[in-house]
Formats: structure tokens, C-alpha cells, sequence
């Protein structure tokens, strides 16, 4: 699943994630609230779940790490 969110992450975030680590910050490296929409959305098809709006914050999409937990709770409860 990791590779699969670092994929997404690079394709619709356009950050360069082979330098960053599971726990950088993704919005220090440039990545905007503009590119986490689009994250979201290629997740939530990817991955066939929908965030709910209590997840819709900054912290969800922060870094891979917490991407990943996201998406594997989401994933779960489906």
C-alpha cells in the first residue's frame, strides 16, 4: 500500500517523493492544499473509499505515514 500512496502522491501531488522519507512533511516540500485535493481524490478511487470530512485536515495528509494510516483505517472499516 505504501508504494501505492507514493505513486499517488507523486503523480497528483507533484512532489518528488524518492528523496523524502514516510514521515517528511509533504507541504514543507511543496506540496499545496490545491495538490492534496487532487491526492485525495486519486486515493479515494485508487483505493475505493471515501474521507470522510472529519479527516479532510492538514494532519491526514501531512506525510506518507500518516497517508498510509489513513487510508489502511478507511480501508478497513469498508
Amino acid at each position: 500500500m505504501k508504494e501505492r500512496v507514493r505513486r499517488i502522491v507523486m503523480d497528483h501531488g507533484r512532489l518528488s517523493v524518492a528523496s523524502l522519507s514516510d514521515a517528511d512533511d509533504l507541504y514543507r516540500a511543496g506540496m499545496t492544499s490545491h495538490s492534496s485535493v487532487n491526492v485525495m481524490l486519486a486515493l479515494e478511487s485508487e483505493f475505493d473509499i471515501e474521507f470522510p470530512d472529519e479527516m479532510l485536515t492538514r494532519e491526514t495528509f501531512a506525510t506518507i505515514d500518516a497517508i498510509v494510516g489513513a487510508v489502511g483505517s478507511l480501508a478497513g472499516a469498508a
